[in-house]
């Protein structure tokens, strides 16, 4: 059985220590206990990590916390990466000023990731970003790849629809 393999944008990983968000922060700690128990192969990248370390100290030390608690797969924001990134901007799918969000996706594509995990339904988590993504994807001969919520991701079912796939 082939696991889910899942970027995790910034917000997922900021939604671990959310007090003002408490049902965003319980689903998220959902999400991480089944990335915990193995679930899932995550993919983070240098995107997420230059975000990460625009938290204020006592923020970024509990995130740093959480995330020795998992494995994943560091990937590197590389020239193809980038050149992908534009590709957002450039087709209008996404702005310049979300340029970092550009970053994340085109890692996740190129990382051949299965889903993008995000709280950022402002330029990810919604139909006009998704649909984009599908054309990208299909230009440049790559994998399709889902963008969901992780309440989406824990009610989804998606390990079920990948049981199958070797």
């Amino acid at each position: 059985m082939r696991k889910l393999k899942i970027y995790l944008d910034t917000s997922v990983i900021s939604h671990l220590d959310q007090q003002d968000a408490p049902e965003k922060m319980r689903d998220t700690h959902r999400l991480w206990d089944n990335i915990k128990a193995g679930l899932f192969d995550v993919v983070l990248s240098e995107a997420s990590f230059f975000e990460l370390a625009k938290c204020s100290q006592e923020k970024h030390s509990i995130l740093s916390d959480f995330l020795m608690q998992i494995e994943y797969e560091y990937v590197d924001v590389t020239d193809d990466v980038l050149r992908t990134a534009e590709l957002f901007v450039d087709m209008k799918i996404l702005t310049r000023k979300s340029y970092v969000d550009c970053q994340h996706i085109s890692a996740a594509i190129h990382s051949e990731c299965d889903v993008i995990v995000s709280w950022n339904f402002q330029h990810m988590v919604n139909v006009r970003t998704i649909r984009g993504v599908k054309v990208i994807t299909a230009m440049e001969g790559r994998k399709d790849i889902l963008i969901c919520s992780p309440n989406m991701l824990n009610e989804g079912g998606f390990e079920n629809e990948y049981d199958s796939v070797p």
